[in-house]
């Protein structure tokens, strides 16, 4: 159980306060309600640029990380589809540092010709090198857009193409700024030894005087259901041919969610698991594979990979991935395999509650979901899940019709 205190400032930023008088490290993390599947189609990788942008410097502070590292922190951030997350660490008795520095590069940034040219040549090199240049790195530029025709899933955080980021210009990042990094458009989390009375003063003393800004209003237009399946092949200079299914599955606070990541568990989840034990140890067909899903906001995918080794068909890898999706689509699972993915799954639960910098971040996503006390219901909802609910939820995923496959060719 995290016990925590919430309050909202009068500009709208939403604050919750979790009191942990275990660790003498604060961890403040400040999530923004801004992901990828908000730019402009024709400006994509903005949501990123910017998670760049944001250590270039504000207002009152030209370095960001300078002070923050003298007084013994830490600090790093993060950008999906969803979401832009921002967070620190830092020792109890320099904590308003942090307030400090967050308020200010949330009151304004200090934009200009250098820093943009910077971070855009830093976000272009990160391009080139983890997604062009990388083995299996454009799989997703390649996947998304199979798999998603109207909705902005269809392109990944770094962006459509380099040309995006190349010609973004000052104007354009303002824009981007002023419209989502405001107090109603995020949430901050403290957790550590501190008092929920001593965050609400500095809260207001730091934050309460920015303008509150809009909440933008997100008109997204779903995906449709697809109805027919989809198949890209590509040839690329990599050592193994490799194989990627992506399944519509559903949003991350529907009702299904719970049972489809359990699914993914049973396929995958360790060398007991249905994939690797009958397609990597028995039948030798592939090195690897996984299966996971991407638990984003809206409709997501449910991902089936793996790597072929030398010699094995295609055809046959396919085949035996259907046929081991297909069992538990057809078929009920037996309890104890159930369960035991289940005390994984509890598990690795247990332990994000053991570090404070984690329980900011995941207490900052379930305020976003719709409450922050989300956090203290998820064990429940994953015991709660039944085989009737596994066998049902893989029957509407695993359909052949809603599958969009990758088949990635060693040149």
């Amino acid at each position: 159980m995290i016990a925590f205190e919430k309050f909202t400032l009068d500009n709208g930023l939403k604050v919750i306060v979790h009191t942990d008088k275990s660790t003498p490290i604060v961890a403040l993390n400040i999530l923004y309600d801004v992901g990828a599947r908000d730019e402009d189609p024709e400006k994509t990788g903005f949501a990123h640029l910017f998670e760049h942008l944001m250590f270039g410097g504000s207002v009152n502070i030209p370095k960001y990380d300078v002070p923050l590292e003298n007084a013994g922190g830490e600090n790093n951030a993060f950008t999906n589809n969803d979401i832009t997350n921002y967070y620190l660490t830092i020792p109890r008795q320099n904590l308003e540092l942090a307030f400090w520095l967050e308020s200010d590069r949330m009151l304004d940034l200090a934009f200009s010709g250098k820093s943009l040219s910077v971070q855009r040549n830093v976000v272009i090199e990160e391009f080139k090198q983890s997604y062009l240049n990388q083995p299996y790195g454009d799989v997703w530029l390649l996947l998304r857009p199979v798999a998603y025709k109207v909705h902005p899933y269809r392109w990944s955080t770094i962006g459509k193409e380099i040309s995006h980021i190349e010609n973004a210009t000052i104007g354009d990042v303002k824009a981007f700024y002023r419209k989502f990094y405001n107090p109603e458009n995020a949430i901050m989390t403290i957790a550590g030894n501190v008092d929920a009375r001593e965050i609400e003063k500095l809260s207001v003393k730091w934050f309460g005087s920015i303008a509150p800004g809009v909440k933008p209003v997100r008109n997204i237009s779903p995906e449709p259901v697809q109805n027919e399946s989809r198949q890209l092949r590509v040839k690329r200079k990599v050592p193994f041919d490799a194989i990627y299914m992506a399944f519509h599955m559903c949003a991350r606070s529907d009702k299904e969610y719970h049972s489809t990541d359990l699914i993914s568990d049973i396929l995958s989840n360790g060398f007991s698991s249905r994939l690797y034990r009958r397609l990597v140890k028995e039948q030798r067909l592939f090195s690897q594979i996984n299966a996971y899903i991407s638990g984003d906001m809206d409709k997501g995918l449910f991902i089936v990979n793996g790597k072929l080794l030398k010699n094995i068909k295609m055809e046959e890898a396919s085949e035996a991935i259907w046929k081991e999706i297909g069992l538990i689509a057809e078929n009920l699972v037996d309890d104890s395999e159930l369960q035991k993915v289940k005390n994984k799954v509890e598990s690795t639960l247990e332990f994000s509650e053991v570090n404070v910098l984690e329980k900011a971040m995941n207490l900052s996503y379930s305020e976003l979901l719709g409450d922050a006390d989300l956090i203290n219901h998820e064990i429940n909802k994953y015991q709660e899940v039944t085989r009737e609910q596994i066998r049902e939820t893989a029957g509407k995923i695993f359909r052949n019709e809603n599958c969009s496959t990758l088949y990635y060719y060693a040149n």
